[in-house]
């Protein structure tokens, strides 16, 4: 038998070893979006157009990432966070996402605004397989996992909110007349489901129901239609610019219905403060965050390191707006969601480990409002509470409700 020739077998070990590890290697290389320095993530929202206020939570985003950058990044890469306006127009959002991903080659695309922008785009970015995460909307249909995989929303839907409404209502009278006037979009149409799933029969005979499209200069005719019906309570289901409108209107109009307002409308800021603090009185929405204006919150820890960013890093913003708080809390979310996935920041383990989030707390989150998902659950949030405006600031009452309950 011919002497074993040591060399070989270490030259052969070193061999397998390399083996072995290319293929890992050459994932980390193809990995979209990822370098061995960076990590490329993409937005679209609205920094112009009829709800440019909301455009904030990127411009928040952005300041967030900055900060991890300086405290090192994420698996020992920056982030490179690149956000595009589309001005809420459907179009645009097209133009710039395929920009994104064909051109920037983005890793995965986070914080998207809107429901008629993202819809105009979910069918392309689940075909290209691209993560579709924590969209700033509140439409039901981004939950449907099944047609699409690659897509998430944060917010409990609109159409759990809009039950709640109409449960509350019921409650406080048992023969209610309702008025709504929605967004005739994903978005309103949600909100209006809601009030149909609770009224039932009774919809055609008790519930009135009125649409305005996005970009409509006003929606003061609508708002005299709705006062002329006679109805107790009053939900208005769209953006920013036409809730602030329809309080202001309402108000105008002397209606002395019970008015709900959308939660993704209730920015102090961007809402109430341009409809005027006191003819918003008595508004009701829900809440699923915590609102740094509520002396309940003077010696939280999360209200604090929140509050610290802020003023460090963006000292031009009102920390007491819900769209501020609202993109910070999605930076917190976001990067657990990169801590779980470790090196491994390929687009499909990305997407696997936001279906992993199991009963995370937010510090920003109201207490008992957990973040859950799954492969199968791809509403990350359906908890919330009621809220009323009293003139200076939001007042929560009653306990958290569990959206999956209704």
């Amino acid at each position: 038998m011919a002497p074993i020739d040591r060399r070989y077998l270490l030259k052969s070990a070193v061999a397998a070893a390399v083996g072995a590890l290319t293929p890992a290697l050459a994932a980390a290389k193809t990995m979209t979006g990822v370098s061995d320095a960076e990590i490329k993530i993409g937005s679209t929202t609205s920094l112009s157009g009829p709800v440019s206020a909301l455009g904030v939570e990127d411009r928040i985003l952005d300041a967030y990432f900055k900060m991890i950058n300086e405290q090192g990044g994420v698996a020992g890469r920056k982030i490179a966070f690149i956000y595009y306006d589309d001005a809420f127009q459907p179009p645009k959002t097209v133009e710039m996402v395929r920009r994104l991903i064909e051109s920037d080659q983005v890793s995965f695309l986070f914080n998207m605004l809107g429901t008629a922008p993202n819809s105009a785009v979910v069918d392309y970015i689940n075909q290209a397989q691209v993560p579709h995460l924590f969209l700033s909307v509140n439409g039901s249909k981004w939950g449907d996992y099944k047609r699409y995989p690659w897509t998430m929303g944060f917010a409990p839907s609109a159409r759990t909110e809009a039950q709640i409404y109409a449960k509350y209502a019921l409650q406080q009278k048992a023969d209610a007349r309702f008025a709504v006037l929605y967004q005739n979009d994903d978005l309103g149409k949600d909100y209006l489901a809601g009030v149909r799933d609770v009224f039932g029969d009774k919809f055609d005979t008790h519930v009135t129901a009125l649409s305005h499209d996005v970009g409509a200069p006003t929606v003061d005719s609508q708002i005299i239609s709705l006062t002329a019906s006679g109805a107790e309570f009053f939900l208005s289901g769209s953006t920013a610019k036409y809730v602030s409108q329809s309080i202001r209107k309402s108000y105008e109009m002397g209606w002395n219905a019970t008015r709900f307002i959308a939660s993704g409308a209730a920015s102090i800021n961007g809402v109430i403060k341009p409809a005027g603090f006191d003819r918003a009185v008595g508004v009701i929405s829900s809440a699923y965050l915590k609102d740094a204006s509520d002396p309940a919150w003077a010696d939280d820890k999360g209200m604090a390191e929140y509050l610290d960013f802020m003023k460090q890093r963006f000292p031009s913003g009102n920390p007491s707006d819900l769209y501020c708080i609202y993109g910070y809390t999605l930076g917190l979310v976001l990067m657990q969601v990169l801590k779980q996935a470790g090196g491994d920041l390929s687009r499909e383990n990305i997407m696997r480990q936001a279906e992993s989030l199991k009963d995370f707390e937010v510090p920003t989150l109201l207490p008992g409002v957990k973040v859950n998902t799954s492969p199968t659950d791809h509403r990350p949030l359906e908890q919330l509470q009621l809220q009323r405006w009293d003139g200076a600031g939001w007042k929560r009452f009653g306990s958290v409700i569990e959206g999956s309950n209704i």
